[in-house]
């Protein structure tokens, strides 16, 4: 089962695996369980960072009032090559009954240069109900190519990547700072080279609209996006999934939902700390 984390991350990751699970023809139900993986999806690198060290979120991940899992995603400092670089961290898990059914613990880590955004290393390491995954990868920016080393298998290859590649967990940080995040119109998009099972994949953030929410922390104006992966030649979009963020400079991914057939299922911001700015909600 492929993750569906971030769009942590803003939920980027939630929507993209969801999307490539679709293309490939994965089960409705796999992907209620690989939602837990994703968090992963917000956007923009505006004049100032919409992040730093510190930002931590968690995601409730439930179907109505019952819970299926959580999901967190926290920026951390790290050095590389003697260079202070972003390390973020996410985790997916299963609580409660959905644990007892099947099981899920994902890791998801980017390695990322705090001035361009470009990602220097990742780490998958998953377990989803039996299936698992344990890779590291490693960016070579100067050579375009990313070396994907597959600790279960015991192998390892090189690949060739576009240059402005991200990984799926440091897209959902430059896409929060993307220029342009602010002055789109709506039917606008902001598409990426995202690499992701060993391949490069495109995907696309569709702007909707603007609209007002009722969250935990109070009504919060919020960005509406629709994601978009390509299929061939041409981007194929799934209306079932949708994604807010926060309309502010933060750009926090605060809600990502997946119309079933019967219900929905949701991901809500549970908590947060370490913000850049306030989070703006009236109450």
């Amino acid at each position: 089962m492929t993750e569906f984390f971030c769009f942590g991350t803003f939920g980027i990751d939630f929507a993209f695996v969801y999307l490539y699970n679709k293309r490939k023809d994965y089960t409705m139900k796999k992907f209620i369980l690989t939602i837990l993986a994703l968090t992963i999806l917000s956007f923009a690198p505006q004049k100032e960072d919409a992040f730093d060290t510190g930002e931590y979120f968690k995601f409730r991940i439930h179907y109505g009032i019952v819970n299926a899992g959580y999901a967190t995603l926290e920026v951390k400092d790290a050095t590389i090559n003697n260079k202070k670089v972003y390390h973020s961290v996410g985790k997916g898990y299963t609580t409660g009954m959905s644990k007892f059914f099947f099981k899920v613990e994902d890791l998801y880590e980017s390695y990322f240069d705090k001035e361009t955004g470009k990602p220097y290393r990742y780490v998958r390491k998953i377990d989803e109900g039996g299936y698992t995954k344990n890779q590291e990868g490693f960016f070579n920016q100067n050579e375009n190519k990313v070396l994907v080393k597959d600790y279960k298998r015991k192998s390892e290859k090189t690949i060739m990547v576009s240059e402005e590649v991200q990984d799926i967990v440091s897209a959902f940080y430059f896409l929060r700072n993307h220029p342009n995040i602010d002055k789109l119109k709506s039917g606008e998009a902001i598409t990426i080279d995202m690499f992701f099972d060993d391949e490069i994949t495109k995907f696309k953030l569709k702007y909707v609209g603007r609209q007002d929410i009722t969250t935990k922390f109070g009504t919060v104006s919020t960005m509406v996006f629709k994601p978009l992966v390509q299929t061939g030649r041409v981007f194929k979009e799934k209306e079932s999934l949708t994604l807010w963020i926060t309309d502010d400079v933060n750009k926090v991914p605060i809600r990502i939902k997946a119309d079933l057939a019967v219900g929905s299922l949701k991901a809500d911001l549970d908590e947060y700390k370490g913000l850049k700015s306030p989070l703006k909600a009236k109450k």
